[in-house]
């Protein structure tokens, strides 16, 4: 694997969750249409099981929250993951600003 192929690989699959955050960021969904948005908005496709695990994740942390709506779970960001989002933009602008020099 090239160094590029691993830098893409920790961006996009291994984080999972900042993509998460900005789909929820734009409004509710269900952990079941994570899979496709992602595919469809960031081009690569997570784990078939992934989504459900970060969201998992995500909620027990309260970055994210749930609500039952005709017996599916809906998820949404809360302020704390709006703030966690904004600290993972702030360190990927910075790293921009470091590579154009």
């Amino acid at each position: 694997m090239t160094p590029y192929e691993r830098f893409i690989k920790t961006n996009t699959k291994e984080n999972l969750w900042i993509y998460i955050l900005i789909i929820l960021k734009r409004g509710p969904h269900y952990a079941w249409d994570m899979y496709s948005v992602i595919e469809k908005e960031f081009g690569f496709k997570p784990g078939s099981i992934t989504p459900y695990r970060v969201l998992y994740r995500l909620e027990e942390q309260n970055y994210v929250e749930s609500e039952k709506i005709n017996r599916k779970r809906i998820y949404k960001i809360t302020a704390l993951g709006e703030k966690e989002l904004e600290k993972a933009k702030d360190f990927y602008l910075q790293i921009a600003k470091q590579i154009n020099g």
